[in-house]
């Protein structure tokens, strides 16, 4: 059987090397980092058939504008010369509108929920206990707006055949008895689920490992040798790898991989924060978002995960503690009960959602190298969309009929 190389050891990588893996390819997996901490660890484990509606959506505009005047704003772009931020904001604008949020739907919609039931598969697997919840989650709202932007969504995921339901606050009580609510009431977005991320990439490096694939850390891509219309081997440093089919799965490091074989793959890091809460009482039953704050609230491992934040620009590793002090504030706005303190720096994790100017992942082949795939740029959903993709890169490759349609994710389409 064929190797197939995988650059990029974050969910999209590891899931496609599952499912590569499975259809009997040798495959080997070359990762900058030590796999201990890049995006897929530190997000909020939700997997969101709810989330139809892409980022390149027309309130995202005027809001993005006003949020850029507040240092807590849980969205910022940071004004700047950088060819490659002008570039994606311009394509961002012209997909910004209905038109595209309606024809976005339905392909989101299907990748979404592909990925839950291969994640519902997965869960019964030996080896495999990473906490896979199907208890929804709760989109609270404090404002008449954000209750009819809400209700209209719903009204159109059920159209899409979504489960979801709109709740007055008596309602939200009893779903979530254990905590205090300042709510006008919630979306629950029955469809959904959640899962311990961490303990998901634990076992999926486990699994591969074990089945005979090279996990290469801290092994940086430096150069791609080409031929013709074929990649011929990839080199890091002074070491070179060679393969039949190559994948680049870099997340936010992907237009930098992308462009040593001169192909352009527009994506911009959103840098994202996160820190864990002890909770030993479990107050929590039902993950939740906090509409207007744009938070991210879940229950895993015995604690409660707090993420938030999408800030556009280059990647960095400061922590900006206004954006964290945000994320802090809001929560007791929603949830009385809940008053996490300011985390110390030590205990903020941050890391970068690779989002394209659409808001529609790539993944397919690239029309320039007949060897190439490409499977990047899920924004703030790759750790649900992962398996899908995993499952359709494999595809692919092995030639196999699709899954689901891909066209609207293609690679090229910029």
């Amino acid at each position: 059987m064929a190797n197939v190389l995988i650059i990029g050891g974050g969910i999209i990588g590891l899931s496609s090397a599952y499912y590569l893996t499975k259809a009997g390819y040798r495959v080997t997996i070359l990762e900058k980092g030590d796999l201990t901490d890049n995006c897929s660890f530190g997000n909020a484990g939700m997997i969101v058939p709810s989330h139809f509606v892409p980022l390149a959506a027309p309130g995202m505009l005027h809001q993005g504008i006003r949020w850029m005047f507040n240092s807590k704003s849980p969205f910022y772009v940071k004004p700047s010369l950088n060819p490659e931020l002008i570039s994606w904001g311009m394509k961002f604008i012209k997909n910004a509108n209905e038109r595209h949020v309606e024809r976005s739907a339905e392909p989101l919609r299907d990748l979404a929920l592909l990925s839950k039931s291969l994640y519902e598969e997965l869960d019964k697997e030996p080896g495999f206990d990473f906490e896979l919840k199907e208890k929804g989650i709760l989109m609270f709202y404090k404002t008449e707006k954000g209750a009819e932007e809400e209700a209209h969504l719903a009204a159109k995921g059920r159209e899409l055949g979504l489960d979801m339901a709109v709740l007055n606050p008596g309602e939200c009580r009893q779903l979530q008895p254990g905590l205090k609510l300042d709510v006008l009431g919630a979306v629950h977005y029955r469809c959904d689920a959640h899962l311990y991320p961490n303990k998901l990439m634990a076992d999926l490096v486990s699994y591969l490992q074990n089945a005979g694939v090279k996990i290469m850390r801290n092994h940086e891509v430096t150069r791609i040798e080409v031929s013709g219309n074929k990649i011929k081997s990839v080199l890091t440093g002074n070491t070179q790898w060679a393969a039949d089919e190559y994948i680049i799965a870099g997340g936010s490091w992907s237009p930098g991989i992308a462009k040593l074989v001169d192909i352009k793959v527009p994506l911009m890091p959103g840098k994202g924060y996160s820190f864990m809460v002890a909770e030993p009482q479990q107050r929590m039953n039902i993950p939740a978002l906090l509409c207007e704050a744009r938070v991210a609230i879940t229950p895993m491992g015995g604690s409660i995960r707090y993420g938030g934040t999408m800030e556009l620009g280059k990647m960095n590793n400061r922590i900006n503690m206004n954006r964290v002090r945000g994320i802090v504030e809001a929560i007791p706005q929603y949830l009385p009960d809940l008053q996490p303190g300011l985390p110390a720096e030590k205990d903020i994790w941050f890391g970068f959602r690779p989002s394209s100017p659409d808001g529609l992942p790539y993944i397919g082949r690239n029309k320039k190298y007949s060897n190439l795939v490409v499977a990047t740029g899920h924004g703030m959903m790759g750790l649900g969309l992962g398996p899908a993709t995993g499952k359709l890169v494999s595809e692919l490759i092995s030639e196999a009929k699709l899954s689901i349609p891909v066209d609207s994710f293609s690679p090229d389409r910029f």
